[in-house]
């Protein structure tokens, strides 16, 4: 795979879950914060989930955990080329 064909949503996927227990809230706690399904988190975290999140969204939950948005959006380029 090379770095134009990585899945985006699945970095996010994976930031969103990291910050999150980082931050040391739960899936039902994140989803209240930003205004969501405990659904809707728990299936964008999930590895087998499919991921959809409007901006809107990303804004809200980086509020919510507390972070720069552009953190959501962090990729380990390592990992992507090892892909």
């Amino acid at each position: 795979m090379n770095k134009y064909e990585f899945n985006i949503y699945e970095q996010i996927s994976r930031n969103i879950k990291k910050y999150r227990i980082k931050a040391g809230i739960t899936q039902a706690e994140l989803a209240e914060m930003v205004g969501v399904s405990h659904e809707f988190i728990r299936r964008n975290e999930s590895k087998k989930g499919k991921k959809s999140f409007s901006v809107d969204t990303l804004w809200k939950i980086s509020l919510a955990l507390n972070i720069p948005p552009g953190l959501l959006f962090e990729v380990d380029m390592d990992e992507v080329v090892q892909q």
